[in-house]
């Protein structure tokens, strides 16, 4: 069983080429088409990619993350929702990395089982990194005003 599941990604690969070759596509060519074009698409993503890490970074290590925290903290203890879960819900739509940092520090320090660790499962399993995604795939379509698109992102959030 174990040399089966090792085995599924050559087998799917060889099949995928046994196809094509049967149906007279030259396989190794659009091969190399498909990864110059996905190589162009990450030199056009790259920039707006290392935009959005690099301001996410400066916003965490300026302290701006933990000032707003601290002033979001009465209101989020008054909701319900545990105070030990604002960076995770602070971090989340900027960057799903930093988000699951967050995320494993919780549960290393709360445990997984508790209150904290279930609202902090619920919130990395159901929430989206919306500025990510504005950024990167709008950045790569060469969309420049993104205002009605990113409040649309929120709303539904």
């Amino acid at each position: 069983m174990n040399y089966f599941i090792i085995s599924i990604i050559p087998i799917l690969i060889g099949t995928i080429v046994i196809y094509g070759m049967i149906k007279g596509v030259k396989v190794y060519e659009y091969f190399i088409d498909g990864a110059k074009g996905g190589l162009r698409l990450c030199f056009n993503i790259y920039p707006y990619l290392l935009a959005m890490l690099v301001a996410v970074g400066v916003f965490r290590e300026s302290g701006a993350l933990g000032y707003f925290i601290n002033a979001v903290k009465p209101i989020v203890k008054f909701i319900g929702l545990p105070p030990e879960v604002v960076p995770l819900i602070m971090v989340k739509p900027l960057s799903g990395s930093g988000a699951q940092g967050i995320f494993m520090d919780i549960l290393n320090q709360y445990g997984a089982d508790t209150y904290i660790g279930l609202v902090a499962s619920i919130i990395i399993g159901s929430t989206e990194t919306i500025f990510y995604t504005l950024t990167v795939y709008f950045g790569a379509i060469n969309i420049k005003k993104y205002d009605t698109h990113c409040g649309q992102l929120l709303w539904q959030i």
